[in-house]
């Protein structure tokens, strides 16, 4: 019962934006300075307390390479600029320790963070490291690294329509890369959106501020999402909350009154974003904030198969518009497609009556089947652990098209801890990763029809570490421009897991 009643309180609180502040976007608010001196030096302090103890900043757990180099370098290139400091100055000679270490192993540590780059590397870094350079921060990179880097930025930025960045493409979201050399690039008339923010990212808008014009209305959101002058790589985080938190709850099976009411309340405060043509501009589909003017494939799919689920009318146009030959495309010119938000689509398809042998439903497959690591798991570039995204996939197919996770469901099976839990980065365990897992695996049990056949001991024994740990702090497995935690999503796949194995 308590289990339950937690999650009518997630689903209360579901749209206030529950995520993680980062170093990397408040660093941005920090080099604010006279634009808005109380914001910026709230900035400035929010990253004094949160520089980790080798120096370096960035996500705690996992160590996630990507992540803590770009996250440091923004960090220092900050307190450079601002600090003034005594605690600054100190802060930056620990930093510059940490950088040198970090750069050492650039070429090997950015090749081993299994799931990728975070979003907009390429983009980002070729600056970032122009600008600690020369600030004399860090000793000169090797070119092999920067050049790579800057190439790589080049092309995509070759196949922007017009040469130029506006609110209607993903580049908009990573509008600081392109530096103050550079600001032909952005078309300002058609960068904003309605409430001033570039792309709802708190660093494009600060670096908007800070080389375009200090906009008022653009103040007024970073200063609207600070918490202590920290800030999260993206906000409000609205209609993305609504669709996973009300996936994660759909999976529960049968719901009393009172948790059914508020799912439905939820969706219908989803329900509106949804278009199921493109207007103008702006594509079909459903945004991850409800007033971007960028709708994904991801946040669609999701949306589709809970606002269907919960019997809400809206047509799988705005679904389909996102079929390409050989897969879905979450955005527009992305250079990688996201596994995850095929097996997304897999299960909004699943979820729309379509028949596991049509032809929308076979692409998917053939696309997953293609992409699975050693024929047994899958790794995204929205999620740094392989469990979110294999574990989407069993859920996806389960007594729908079983033999696609069968070597799935083993090695979930085989990676359990002797505790019960399971986690990715050094068997370090989590609740979320567990989480999935049980999701998963309790799913299964109920819906499969292939022979894998599932233990009660393994699900008791990690539901039992689950209980112990639900309230444990979160790893920030999420991939932004750096690693984050969207806490209410992952609360909500905690007590999903717990209610689902409850019920077997």
């Amino acid at each position: 019962m308590i289990i339950r009643e937690k999650m009518r309180q997630v689903l209360k609180e579901t749209g206030s934006n529950k995520i993680t502040r980062d170093a990397y976007n408040t660093s941005w608010i920090a080099r604010l300075g006279e634009l808005d001196r109380p914001l910026s030096n709230q900035a400035l302090n929010w990253l004094a307390e949160n520089q980790l103890p080798d120096g370096s900043w960035g996500a705690a757990q996992p160590l996630y390479y990507h992540d803590r180099i770009i996250s440091t370098l923004a960090a220092m290139a900050a307190l450079t600029l601002q600090g003034r400091r005594q605690q600054d100055r100190r802060q930056i000679e620990r930093g510059q320790r940490a950088l040198e270490m970090l750069s050492k192993g650039a070429t090997r540590g950015l090749m081993a963070d299994p799931a990728g780059a975070t979003i907009a590397f390429e983009y980002l870094m070729p600056n970032l490291l122009g600008e600690v350079e020369s600030h004399g921060i860090l000793s000169h990179q090797d070119d092999s690294v920067l050049g790579r880097l800057t190439r790589q930025r080049t092309a995509k930025l070759s196949r922007l329509p017009k040469r130029t960045i506006s609110r209607f493409f993903t580049m908009a979201f990573c509008a600081e890369m392109v530096g103050s050399h550079e600001l032909l690039l952005l078309d300002v008339d058609n960068l904003q959106e309605a409430n001033g923010s570039v792309a709802y990212s708190t660093a494009a808008t600060a670096f908007f501020i800070i080389n375009v014009r200090p906009d008022p209305a653009a103040l007024a959101f970073l200063n609207k999402y600070a918490v202590n002058g920290g800030v999260p790589y993206c906000a409000p985080i609205d209609t993305f909350e609504y669709a996973w938190v009300l996936w994660n709850v759909a999976l529960t099976g049968s719901l009393d009154d009172e948790t059914l009411k508020l799912c439905k309340e939820t969706a219908e405060k989803l329900k509106p974003f949804w278009r199921s043509a493109p207007e103008g501009q702006v594509a079909a589909g459903v945004p991850a904030v409800g007033g971007l003017s960028l709708p994904d494939g991801d946040t669609t799919a999701m949306s589709y198969h809970v606002l269907k689920h919960f019997e809400c009318d809206i047509s799988i146009d705005g679904l389909l518009y996102y079929e390409e030959k050989e897969h879905f495309r979450c955005f527009g010119l992305e250079a990688n497609p996201s596994l995850s938000t095929n097996v997304h689509v897999l299960g909004a398809l699943r979820e729309a009556g379509f028949d596991a042998e049509h032809p929308s439903v076979q692409k998917v497959v053939q696309f997953l089947r293609q992409a699975q690591t050693s024929h047994s798991f899958w790794f995204d570039k929205w999620h740094a652990s392989p469990y979110y995204t294999t574990c989407h996939a069993v859920i996806a197919s389960a007594g729908y098209i079983d033999e696609l996770v069968t070597s799935a469901l083993e090695w979930i099976l085989n990676t359990q801890n002797e505790d019960g839990s399971w986690g990715y980065y050094d068997n370090t365990p989590s609740a979320e990763e567990t989480a999935y897992c049980l999701q998963a695996l309790a799913v299964w049990k109920r819906q499969g029809q292939g022979d894998v056949e599932i233990p009660t001991d393994t699900l008791k024994r990690g539901a039992d570490w689950l209980k112990a740990h639900m309230d444990d702090p979160y790893p920030w497995l999420w991939i932004g421009k750096s690693m984050y935690c969207p806490e209410l999503v992952v609360e909500s796949a905690i007590l999903s897991a717990l209610i689902l194995v409850e019920h077997l």
